[in-house]
């Protein structure tokens, strides 16, 4: 049987608002058949209950996951004061209920600022996060838990109001660095009111620049340039000598690829508005990180 080469024509980055119901990993087999390439990965993973943003590489893009991965995400959702989960959001089985009807407002501003800035995070068990060797959720799946590192992660923005209709219940808005578990973050702020809490209805509204304005359907998804995977990166566009030998993968000099100070990385672009690579500093010089192949 012919080994089956590479799928042609496919390339760019779709922006999906995810459903609820579906894995992230789900989305991708979907949008291989819509695409029909098998070259799709996503920039990272939503949980299954959430919707929003969902950022996915087709074709070459996809060897510019890692750049987009790396995007900082915003949310909306809402945390319920007074109820533990086992995956600390409404998926999972209430674990502990608490009294926690004297809580003031004032309460929950000020323990919401303790959680705003650089902080320390545990991973949660239902998280894709390797732990020797293994995934949190698959070792969740045998009903196995396991002391988990905190990580450090830093929350840029979260805003709480209380939902005025449902009692103990504060809608949220987060802005965060990747790594980054807002189902954490409200177990957290419940333990840190002297009770428990879990998450529900968490909506990823961006991931860097991707927003929802300009995410589409699954079922009907349109193709980005493969170039914009990487516009938050610093950008040099080189001349024909140049891109030959980037499209080589050579180690060059700053001055070669045109880079004076900036600390990198950079997308290089060819003088037609073409995407090259990815470069960053080396010891001897600057080293291409991925090379697109033309």
């Amino acid at each position: 049987m012919a080994r089956r080469g590479p799928d042609p024509g496919v390339d760019g980055v779709v922006v999906i608002d995810k459903p609820a119901g579906w894995t992230s990993h789900d989305v991708v087999a979907k949008s291989r058949g819509i695409l029909g390439t098998r070259r799709v990965g996503h920039s990272g993973t939503l949980d299954p209950d959430a919707t929003g943003v969902l950022v996915l590489g087709v074709g070459k893009a996809t060897r510019l996951l890692r750049f987009m991965t790396e995007l900082p995400k915003s949310y909306v959702g809402e945390i319920v004061l007074g109820t533990e989960t086992d995956t600390l959001d409404a998926s999972g089985e209430v674990t502990a209920t608490h009294d926690m009807s004297a809580i003031s407002d004032e309460d929950v501003r000020s323990a919401v600022a303790a959680l705003t800035g650089p902080i320390q995070q545990i991973p949660p068990m239902v998280s894709a996060v390797k732990i020797g060797g293994r995934r949190l959720h698959e070792l969740a799946r045998e009903g196995k838990v396991i002391e988990r590192p905190p990580r450090p992660v830093t929350v840029h923005r979260f805003e709480v109001a209380p939902v005025a209709e449902d009692a103990g219940v504060w809608r949220c808005e987060v802005d965060c660095s990747s790594g980054t578990y807002v189902r954490s973050l409200a177990a957290d702020l419940g333990v840190a009111l002297g009770g428990g809490a879990h998450l529900r209805n968490l909506r990823r509204t961006a991931v860097g620049s991707f927003t929802l304005a300009g995410a589409d359907q699954m079922e009907t998804p349109s193709l980005l340039p493969v170039s914009v995977a990487v516009r938050h990166l610093a950008a040099v566009t080189v001349n024909d000598d140049v891109a030959i030998e980037v499209g080589h993968g050579r180690v060059l000099s700053p001055e070669r690829l045109g880079v004076h100070g900036a600390a990198g990385p950079w997308a290089v672009f060819e003088a037609s508005g073409g995407l090259l690579a990815v470069y960053e500093r080396h010891p001897r010089g600057l080293k291409p990180m991925v090379v697109i192949p033309r």
